[in-house]
């Protein structure tokens, strides 16, 4: 059986590509990142969507550089962008960017399965309905696939591990229906970038979860404060 370490946040998308993992015959890992941001609810929706199936090595990893990270999503003192400041006058790369976040996180995942085995790591980065962070694009995971084929003993012995991105085009309302259709326990899931009772409604990881929802014909069965438009 193959073995996948699955990057896991506990959100709509990397719980949908664990369970597309699964369904697929690999054995997994689950990897999840407490990496200083701002709120710990993905945290613990990571650790019930793991628990739902069944995920018996779940890896969490303090790497608390949050502190020293220019992002709304580390910093308190940040205020976190909605869908009331409007598009027309917002920076294409929004403050909810975290530097180099997925270059870390995919660094400590390729060095787990490289250590344990496994043949690929799994991220459910998304380029067609996102907010333009360029580490979620084609170009970057082909890129970093290459550095793996040239910086890893694995690689250079010409077998790299495989960053498998299943969701990379699919839209969020494809995402949706693949999540229905896997049975992905979608009411442990967490997407909001804020960390309330419930999830705000009006940041951009909740707008574009809504839209989703509302594109695939389905109902969210997470609780909003509003419910945004995209």
């Amino acid at each position: 059986m193959a073995l996948a370490v699955v990057l896991l946040s506990g959100g709509l998308d990397s719980s949908t590509a664990l369970a597309r993992t699964i369904e697929r015959g690999c054995e997994v890992v689950t990897l999840t990142f407490s990496y200083g941001q701002r709120h710990s609810r993905e945290l613990g929706s990571a650790k019930k969507v793991a628990d739902h199936y069944g995920v018996r090595r779940q890896i969490t990893v303090d790497l608390d550089i949050g502190k020293y990270l220019d992002s709304s999503l580390t910093q308190p003192s940040m205020r976190i962008p909605t869908g009331a400041d409007g598009q027309d006058d917002r920076p294409s790369i929004p403050s909810t960017y975290v530097p180099a976040r997925n270059i870390v996180f995919m660094s400590v995942a390729a060095a787990i399965a490289e250590s344990v085995g496994a043949d690929r790591v799994v991220i459910a980065v998304n380029s067609v309905d996102f907010s333009d962070y360029p580490d979620c694009t084609p170009r970057f995971i082909d890129a970093y696939q290459k550095m793996l084929e040239v910086g890893t003993r694995v690689g250079v012995d010409g077998r790299a591990v495989l960053i498998d991105a299943p969701l990379l085009e699919m839209s969020k309302a494809e995402i949706v229906r693949e999540a229905v259709r896997l049975g992905v326990p979608l009411e442990l899931t967490w997407s909001c970038y804020a960390g309330g009772a419930k999830a705000c409604g009006v940041c951009d990881s909740c707008r574009l979860r809504l839209k989703g929802f509302r594109e695939a014909g389905a109902k969210d069965p997470v609780e909003y404060e509003r419910r945004g438009e995209v």
